[in-house]
């Protein structure tokens, strides 16, 4: 990041700046030793900082911290002359408290008040002096492009949905002009692994690249999420500027209400929490991650979908283990992706992805790419859902399906009856970390997004209307496990015929 440092950084807000709000509002900042510690990662960076990842809880003082570093690069010590500055924010009023609190800074401070002339209606601070200029900008205005920024505040980057953001890919394509540009995310941690934040800080924790500086505040999933200490680790302000009794009686909140937990543990916990209660958590998924080949006798589940739509193949071996296939037309890929806020392009890149040509899923290649699994393995059933049969099995007898191989094709509803016992099944392996999914993004995918309708009686189905996503590898997997159970269940059943003529009864 140049030749600033984090001592000249340090100085100047310690100096200059005052608090802009809360019981000491108007008086000198003084850091805290953490705070200090985390403007020294991004300006002491050997290798130079282009971008830093620093997320904690809500109410630590994130947006304060922003505005502090966003004066400095404006007229304190890493300010370039005639440099344009922005803060991101996903909505206007989640862009105003940025800038608010920024004009708030400059009007209480006698020196930044003489230098910085704020403009409210534009949401902009400009130094006329150094010809730098800040603007708070937000995702439901206009583009950002056109404009050349070498610093940026993404603020609240978590709350983005998706694997992308116009507006960050706008700017941070627009830095690009400048050596040595900054951009600077704090934020609290997004609610699922596909979601822009999250692919961001699961690249920097590989150190691919050493420009790229990650702090994270996150207590651990198996921690007391209800305790104090486990508080403490996610939220560095605890008990000092951050209130510690209203905290504790949030966590009491969600420890009575079941509702409240997820969100309390995405929010003041900071971790990769969805507000909702999903078929399966994260935790119980990523405990079935493991790897193995596929081994003997195997059962499968497809689930077509539309001839546009995804289509997914799973199949499990009696051991549990798990290989799966996901296809999409190739045609609009780009568009998929944006619409679902998934990365299916990225997904075929690294072949976790299957794109048919053309725009639509043909059920010829569908039925040849069975016949070459039906060859590689000894798959004894592949459930399936009825509608789609009579379109795809003309096209199995001419891959050289026999009639033999087609009665393996077993018909499974998408209703209570059928998907219940498989649900209760899949549930019982993935509880007692039986299975190994391998960790294949696009089910993983699926896993997050699948909750489950109940009828009175408690039955219970995968509903596609409720998911947040895509969940057809789930329903996939949960058909396969199904055909699973119910030949085993067929299996041992007693054949009272032969039982009543056995020569060992029949003499009783």
């Amino acid at each position: 990041m140049g030749s600033v440092t984090s001592t000249q950084i340090v100085t100047f807000i310690e100096k200059e700046c005052r608090i802009p709000e809360g019981r000491d509002v108007g008086k000198p900042v003084v850091l805290r030793q953490w705070q200090k510690d985390e403007i020294s990662k991004i300006y002491d960076n050997t290798s130079g900082t282009r971008r830093a990842i620093v997320t904690f809880g809500r109410k630590n003082g994130k947006t304060a911290l922003c505005a502090f570093l966003l004066l400095s690069h404006l007229v304190g010590p890493a300010a370039r002359a005639n440099s344009q500055l922005y803060s991101a924010a996903q909505s206007r009023e989640q862009a105003a408290i940025l800038f608010g609190l920024a004009a708030k800074i400059v009007r209480m401070s006698p020196t930044l008040s003489e230098w910085v002339t704020i403009k409210d209606s534009a949401k902009m601070l400009v130094c006329s002096e150094l010809g730098t200029s800040y603007r708070a900008l937000s995702a439901d205005a206009s583009t950002a492009y056109g404009l050349s920024p070498v610093f940026v505040v993404h603020d609240e980057l978590g709350q983005v949905k998706g694997p992308r953001s116009e507006l960050y890919d706008a700017l941070e394509t627009a830095s690009a002009a400048h050596d040595n540009p900054l951009s600077i995310i704090i934020s609290t941690q997004a609610a699922t692994d596909g979601d822009l934040l999250s692919l961001l800080i699961d690249d920097a924790k590989t150190e691919a690249d050493k420009r790229v500086v990650l702090s994270m505040y996150s207590a651990p999933d198996d921690a007391d999420p209800f305790s104090e200490e486990t508080i403490r680790l996610a939220n560095p302000a605890f008990g000092d500027f951050q209130n510690a009794d209203e905290v504790m009686a949030m966590a009491e909140t969600a420890k009575r209400l079941p509702s409240a937990e997820s969100g309390f543990r995405n929010l003041i916990l900071n971790q990769r929490v969805e507000a909702r209660n999903p078929f399966v958590s994260r935790k119980v998924w990523d405990a079935n991650g493991g790897k193995l080949d596929l081994d003997g006798v195997v059962y499968a589940g497809l689930d077509l979908s539309t001839v546009n739509d995804l289509t997914a193949l799973v199949l499990v071996d009696e051991h549990y283990a798990v290989h799966c296939e996901f296809w999409l037309p190739a045609h609009g890929i780009a568009e998929k992706s944006q619409k679902d806020r998934v990365p299916y392009d990225v997904w075929a890149d690294q072949g976790h992805l299957i794109l048919t040509p053309g725009k639509s899923i043909e059920y010829e290649w569908v039925a040849h790419r069975l016949r070459e699994l039906f060859d590689e393995h000894d798959i004894k059933a592949l459930a399936f859902d009825r509608w789609g049969m009579k379109h795809l099995q003309p096209w199995l007898i001419k891959a050289g399906f026999t009639d033999h191989e087609i009665e393996k094709f077993v018909p499974f509803g998408q209703g209570f009856r059928d998907m219940s016992p498989a649900l209760r099944e899949l549930e019982s392996i993935l509880l007692n970390d039986k299975m190994s999914h391998g960790m294949q993004p696009v089910l993983r995918m699926c896993a997050a997004n699948a909750v489950v309708q109940q009828d009175p009686a408690g039955n219970r189905k995968l509903a596609k209307d409720k998911s947040s996503g895509r969940i057809d590898g789930m329903v996939a997997l949960a058909m396969a496990v199904g055909a699973m159970a119910k030949l085993a269940d067929e299996h041992d059943e007693i054949d009272l015929d032969a039982f009543l003529n056995d020569p060992i009864i029949a003499s009783y």
